[in-house]
C-alpha cells in the first residue's frame, strides 16, 4: 500500500471517528428534548429545545445530516412542544 494510501486510510478513520462523535452529540440532544417533552413540562421541553436548535444546525452545516433533515427535526419538536404547552 503506498504511502499516501495509507494516510488517507489513517484520515479517514480519524474523520469517522469524529463524526460518530458528532452524531452521538446530535441524538443525545434531541433525546433530551423528547424526555423532556414526555415529561409534561413545558418549560424544561422549551429549555432542552433551545440547546438542541444550535447543534441541529451546526451538523446541517457540517454535511453531517442534511439540512431538510435538521429542519424536520426542529419543525417536529417544535410542534409537540406547542402542543404540550396548548393542551
Amino acid at each position: 500500500m503506498p504511502h499516501s494510501a495509507k494516510k488517507r486510510a489513517r484520515q479517514g478513520e480519524k474523520r469517522r471517528r469524529h463524526n460518530a462523535s458528532m452524531r452521538s452529540r446530535l441524538r443525545t440532544n434531541i433525546k433530551g428534548v423528547i424526555k423532556a417533552i414526555q415529561s409534561g413540562d413545558p418549560e424544561a421541553a422549551r429549555t432542552a429545545y433551545q440547546t438542541a436548535v444550535p447543534v441541529i444546525d451546526s451538523m446541517a452545516c457540517k454535511g453531517l445530516i442534511h439540512k431538510n433533515k435538521a429542519a424536520r427535526h426542529k419543525s417536529r419538536l417544535n410542534a409537540q412542544i406547542r402542543s404540550l404547552s396548548a393542551g
